[in-house]
């Protein structure tokens, strides 16, 4: 798409490819692989001068793509959180949506024979109206009766919680504690909580 764009916009000029070449610093044989899209090798920053030199600013954004790197540390705390459960629990890893093309995915889901929760593991929290906001979604989209959110017991996560208490206490109303013991007992724990784990 980018490279039709660069493409109408060097006809619309009246710009040859050796000429727009020539000023942005590539061959007019690879400035006609960009306009077909036959040039994933070429990187932002040429890109941006191709369109400079046709007065185009390039706009660059992320999206959510698929499932990002997990570190050890988060590992442990799933490994943790599944210590503190009754064996006869059903577990699962890495869940994905039921939603065709849909990325988003649990990190873990919990459950018995009636019910089942997501299980979303934060090592570092901090934004939690986005946090909410993301995991309310993935709770209305993802088939599960509620959600733990496991926190790590840090400092951050003390703040975290101090200045999202209203917020959290509204969407989480099951207590670390609380969750812990049901789901300890193979139970359900009761509603979505907040689980905070040393």
């Amino acid at each position: 798409m980018t490279g039709a764009e660069v493409r109408l916009a060097r006809r619309n000029l009246g710009l040859s490819l050796r000429h727009v070449g020539a000023h942005a610093g590539v061959s007019a044989a690879e400035l006609a692989r960009i306009e077909r899209g036959q040039a994933p090798w070429v990187g932002v920053m040429r890109l941006a001068q191709v369109c400079a030199v046709l007065g185009l600013d390039l706009a660059v954004r992320i999206y959510p793509g698929g499932r990002p790197i997990r570190e050890v540390r988060h590992a442990r705390m799933l490994a943790r959180l599944r210590d503190h459960a009754h064996a006869s629990l059903i577990w699962n890893l890495e869940v994905g949506l039921a939603i065709p093309g849909d990325q988003r995915g649990w990190d873990a889901t919990v459950g018995g024979i009636d019910w089942r929760y997501g299980v979303e593991v934060e090592l570092n929290p901090f934004d939690g109206q986005a946090l909410l906001r993301r995991l309310a979604l993935k709770r209305r989209d993802g088939g599960v009766d509620g959600v733990l959110l496991v926190l790590p017991d840090t400092r951050q996560t003390r703040l975290f919680r101090r200045e999202y208490t209203a917020l959290l206490a509204a969407d989480y109303p099951v207590t670390s504690s609380e969750a812990l013991g049901r789901l300890a007992a193979g139970q359900n724990p009761g509603g979505s909580a907040v689980v905070v784990l040393e």
